[in-house]
């Protein structure tokens, strides 16, 4: 993952406007599904409460999670108009299969296995947060305005407070076994969705298949 975040970058300015317009595509569509998950899987925890000891605290932690990360897909069209693109054509492109993948097996599991497994996929998006100095450097290599890169900027001092909230409830739940297994096979299947969300980023003009 980390290698295909690098190679997103490393392209010439010439290439790299249009690759950071279609990465703003590809995060609203990404991003948009984050909020949805983690009601979905809140509500899931409070079917399950009860018997399940883990399904209040960790309801608990969703819901609010899910308020913190509310409107942060608006932060992003916002970002792509500022660098010359249509917000509202974005909102109404279909979205790029390998992001359905990601976000289609967080509602799997939650829904039909156990809503802890979202904290892997919570995990590793707000554990590999953008760098503090990539949304100045895109600027100057791009030409884009500071308003088109509002949400690297917010992620990369938001999400490392969030990851020490993640690891910090993953020490107060203490799954059992099969329970961490489910974190972490859906913490390796985003992981690997990133990565080939972000090498396929690299064909922009083609866009991802």
């Amino acid at each position: 993952m980390h290698a295909a975040t690098t190679a997103l970058w490393d392209t010439d300015p010439g290439r790299l406007r249009a690759r950071y317009v279609e990465y703003l595509h590809a995060m609203h569509m990404l991003i948009r599904a984050s909020v949805p998950l983690m009601e979905a899987a809140a509500q899931r925890c409070r079917e399950l409460s009860g018997p399940d000891p883990l399904a209040a605290p960790l309801g608990r932690f969703l819901d609010e999670h899910a308020r913190g990360e509310r409107g942060h897909d608006a932060w992003l069209l916002e970002d792509l108009a500022a660098a010359g693109g249509d917000p509202e054509a974005a909102v109404h492109r279909l979205p790029f299969p390998v992001v359905a993948d990601l976000a289609g097996a967080q509602y799997y599991w939650l829904r039909h296995h156990h809503p802890v497994a979202l904290l892997g996929y919570i995990r590793v998006l707000e554990g590999n947060a953008p760098a503090s100095w990539l949304a100045g450097r895109l600027a100057g290599l791009t030409g884009l305005p500071a308003a088109a890169f509002r949400t690297l900027r917010e992620h990369a001092a938001l999400d490392t407070g969030h990851t020490a909230e993640v690891d910090a409830l993953l020490d107060r739940l203490a799954p059992t076994h099969a329970q961490q297994a489910a974190i972490g096979v859906s913490a390796l299947r985003t992981a690997d969705g990133i990565a080939r969300l972000f090498s396929q980023l690299t064909t922009v003009p083609g866009g991802p298949a």
